[in-house]
């Protein structure tokens, strides 16, 4: 089976958890032919290396989403003959974009009907990138952002905002014109399955793989790609318009991706409520957790000593894992508790703002928590201590949590919590905050407080650290939960069988050869109601004068 994979700013380029599951993805699934169709988000992150591809992946195919595209000089004559075409569709689109108190599905039709058209244009004409960056584009998106009945907040948008916002669009639609729709090519015309791992621009060739070819595809998001798309552009600075136009933008592509989709993978119950709140259908979803490597190794390490309660947070050093609060809670731990320690086990700490805050949950913990001395004559030491992962008494994973009694997890803001799966395939008891998708991780098998409240995470540590025997068996239901649930091997299993059920359900015949006249010209109109372009090769029904004998 070919399998294209369809990536942006992720696999092969990027290292974090999302590169490294598609190459376990890839790797993994040595029956099947890979090709990687990758969106690169910038220069830096394109040039700063990449993974490996095994045998089984045949190549990469890259489209850079950053700069600017050279100018095609040879761009066919009929391209300048269809521009006013292709104008229009782009002013349909941009208008989806900026009205308001239409309906959902009215909005969804008409920013449909403009992508495929766009889509259209740009395969039988060569590509659009210079034309949306043309003069023509920027009057459209004014006049659409001025138009009567318009957001309030889009109406508002300035000559910076129209200039920067006309710019960014033209970066999201460049999947459009890349050149990997050749009706009789070697790339998406020949692959048997569309995996797309975003929801954001990555799905546009999935979308005109299907609508040209018939293609499946297959949306996996283990983030909620819509969510982090929106963070991210409050974290670059955007103004209001521009942000309320690319989060238009954004929902409408999502939307039309979970709509066309054969199947929709979620990584977490999180990620399917988003999934459905943009139109997904329940019947087409199912949750297929994440696999981590190396779960089977880490050991049950044996119960701590109760004489010593000891509680142990693992993680990287951000604000949004509120440390700030775990230490309020551990001052209530101590107070009734007061022999209990508090053992702090960090990554490497990346760049000044995770330094100044390491620094400052320091120095509220000197504040809380005075040295102590056992006597006159010892020297005072601290209940809480910072530690790196590596360091003497946590060397490793399974060392850093066998250092405590109860693993605790006191975030804010979270998705899929990584560390409370390691924690849990150690075999420990978990006391955590309810967000993202902790109590679907969790599962009964710990306990779950409310975020920013310290009262009930200090109340939560204090009743398994009282109760030994709890601690054993929510432990032992946790190992066996993380074993059964979060491993690579049934990850790999289930994306093995969804890609033989959904080619099994899916496959098409390659369609005949075109009959000459088979349909009137006027019946190829760019748009989503219309046939997409390979189901006009089929010949004529048959009746009463394709029955004709021809002589």
């Amino acid at each position: 089976m070919r399998i294209a994979i369809l990536t942006e700013g992720g696999y092969p380029y990027a290292r974090g958890e999302g590169g490294a599951w598609c190459d376990r993805l890839v790797r993994g699934l040595t029956g099947h032919e890979f090709e990687v169709y990758a969106l690169a988000r910038s220069e830096r992150a394109e040039s700063a290396g990449r993974y490996t591809t095994p045998r089984n992946a045949k190549g990469v195919r890259n489209l850079p989403l950053y700069g600017l595209l050279p100018e095609d000089a040879a761009t066919p004559v009929r391209a300048r003959r269809r521009r006013s075409l292709a104008l229009t569709q782009f002013r349909d689109l941009v208008g989806a974009l900026a009205q308001c108190g239409v309906q959902a599905g009215a909005l969804a039709d008409r920013f449909a009907t403009a992508l495929y058209g766009l889509a259209e244009l740009a395969r039988e004409d060569g590509g659009l990138p210079a034309l949306l960056r043309s003069e023509h584009a920027l009057r459209a998106l004014e006049d659409a952002c001025r138009a009567p009945g318009v957001r309030p907040l889009i109406g508002g948008a300035g000559v910076h905002d129209l200039l920067t916002a006309a710019d960014l669009l033209e970066r999201a639609l460049r999947p459009l014109s890349a050149p990997w729709y050749e009706p009789n090519g070697d790339a998406l015309a020949a692959v048997d399955l569309c995996h797309a791992v975003s929801g954001s621009s990555a799905v546009l060739p999935g979308l005109l793989a299907k609508r040209f070819f018939g293609t499946p595809l297959l949306v996996t998001e283990y983030g909620v790609g819509l969510r982090e798309t929106l963070l991210a552009h409050r974290a670059a600075g955007l103004s209001a318009p521009v942000r309320a136009l690319l989060a238009a933008f954004h929902r409408l592509l999502a939307g039309e991706a979970y709509r066309e989709a054969a199947l929709i993978t979620p990584g977490n119950t999180h990620a399917r409520r988003w999934q459905e709140r943009c139109g997904a259908d329940r019947a087409r979803i199912r949750t297929v957790h994440p696999g981590y490597p190396g779960l089977e190794a880490l050991p049950a390490p044996p119960e701590a000593d109760a004489a010593d309660p000891t509680l142990v947070w693992v993680g990287r050093i951000d604000p949004a894992k509120d440390l700030i609060a775990l230490l309020h809670a551990f001052a209530a731990v101590r107070r009734q508790l007061p022999g209990a320690r508090l053992r702090v086990i960090h990554g490497a700490v990346g760049g000044p703002a995770s330094a100044g805050y390491l620094a400052h949950c320091r120095g509220l913990a000197a504040q809380l928590f005075p040295d102590e001395a056992a006597n006159a004559v010892s020297v005072g030491e601290n209940p809480v201590t910072f530690e790196p992962l590596g360091a003497p008494g946590a060397a490793g994973l399974g060392e850093a949590y066998a250092a405590g009694d109860v693993v605790v997890l006191s975030s804010i803001v979270e998705g899929f919590p990584v560390t409370l799966v390691e924690a849990m395939a150690c075999g420990r008891a978990t006391v955590s905050t309810d967000v993202g998708a902790v109590r679907e991780v969790i599962g009964g098998t710990g306990l779950v407080v409310p975020p920013r409240n310290p009262r009930a995470l200090a109340e939560a540590c204090v009743a398994l650290l009282r109760d030994p025997e709890r601690r054993h068996r929510l432990g032992a239901a946790a190992r066996e939960r993380a074993l059964e649930l979060f491993t690579v091997e049934q990850n790999l299993r289930a994306f093995r069988e969804t890609y033989l059920d959904l080619v099994a359900h899916h496959a098409a015949a390659p369609p005949p050869e075109r009959v000459p006249f088979a349909h009137p010209a006027e019946a190829h109109v760019p748009g989503r109601w219309t046939a997409p372009a390979w189901a006009l090769r089929e010949p004529a029904l048959a009746g009463p004068i394709a029955q004709e004998d021809p002589a």
